[in-house]
């Protein structure tokens, strides 16, 4: 045999393999005894570190953990229900409170979509980032954004996409009405829901029967601010309202309107006013109304107008606790 020819194919591939081997094991025996010096507690906090990293990037990303704080939702959630919000449906922030990726898709009508309360004053980018970071990292169970009273401030909302882009809305003792971009009918939102195979149930806390003395008691207000005596007919009708705490204030609004407007039909401030209750507000394009299932305990959209579509943080997705509710969210 001749000692100085070259190695053939495969005496070449044996030599890479035990190289490679070779290699790997000695990597691995490295990795073993560097396990075996490191210290427990670094290990722990190590591994702890990846968890929270993972849990973040879940939560940023994909989905998210949120505690219903209140009732505006009642009966498609309940106060301290847990649920998961998809994240990533609408485009996801590539850090809490700041730049939002975009997305083609947008909220439908009727979507339980969140967002951050228009009303919601920031203590700082800093303070944000962290308080959405220990949110996160706790699924929901620490919350260091609280006001006075130490409650949880609302800096998040859950409502329903109720209005799209183009409706005209109005609404008529606690009843929602939309017209449709291109037509000129009026359809309430149980009609609507009824056509379409919606079944999410609308909560009321103040009963029909109780609105002719909230009309009386918005009329009484309006005597008062035109400095005239209140008529004893309506001081007894409204005074009925005693004990009534979750009120329509646009329906007492607008009957107080429309007595003020009467009394002093030349005053534009008054018909102008009253033409929102009449004629209705218009969504603009590009934008979503949203309202709690729960219409006379929800601060929403009748309060501070319509949203940005693209502005929604996400979808509600599942409930996931208690166990007695788990399930999807409509």
């Amino acid at each position: 045999m001749d000692k100085t020819a070259k190695p053939d194919f495969f005496d070449r591939l044996q030599i890479i393999t035990e190289a490679f081997l070779t290699r790997r094991n000695m990597k691995r025996r490295i990795r073993r005894e560097k396990q075996r010096g490191k210290n427990p507690v670094l290990d722990w906090i190590e591994a702890f570190i990846w968890a929270a990293c993972m849990v973040l990037i879940i939560n940023q990303y994909f989905f998210q953990a949120y505690e219903i704080p209140s009732g505006s939702m009642i009966d498609t959630l309940l106060v301290k229900d847990r649920i998961f919000v998809n994240k990533l449906v609408f485009g996801p922030e590539l850090l809490p409170g700041l730049v939002k990726i975009p997305s083609p898709i947008k909220p439908k009508r009727n979507d339980i979509v969140i967002f951050e309360n228009p009303s919601y004053i920031s203590r700082g980018t800093a303070f944000d980032i962290a308080q959405r970071v220990i949110y996160m990292l706790t699924i929901s169970l620490v919350n260091i954004d609280l006001d006075e009273s130490g409650n949880p401030k609302a800096q998040f909302l859950i409502k329903r996409a109720v209005g799209m882009g183009k409706d005209w809305f109005k609404m008529r003792n606690g009843d929602f009405y939309i017209r449709f971009a291109g037509t000129d009918e009026w359809i309430s939102e149980g009609d609507y829901n009824k056509a379409v195979g919606r079944s999410h149930r609308l909560s009321r806390l103040m009963a029909r029967e109780e609105y002719p003395a909230l009309i009386a008691a918005g009329k009484a207000a309006a005597y008062a601010d035109l400095n005239m005596n209140v008529p004893q007919r309506l001081d007894d009708e409204a005074s009925r309202l005693n004990g009534i705490h979750n009120l329509d204030y646009l329906a007492y609004d607008r009957a107080r309107l429309a007595l003020l407007r009467s009394a002093q039909p030349d005053d534009i401030r008054y018909r102008t006013l009253l033409s929102r209750y009449d004629l209705g507000w218009y969504i603009p394009e590009g934008r979503i109304f949203p309202l709690g299932d729960n219409r006379d305990n929800s601060r929403d959209g009748r309060y501070f107008g319509p949203i940005r579509a693209d502005k929604t943080l996400g979808q509600g997705a599942f409930i996931y606790w208690p166990l007695a509710r788990v399930g999807g969210i409509r």
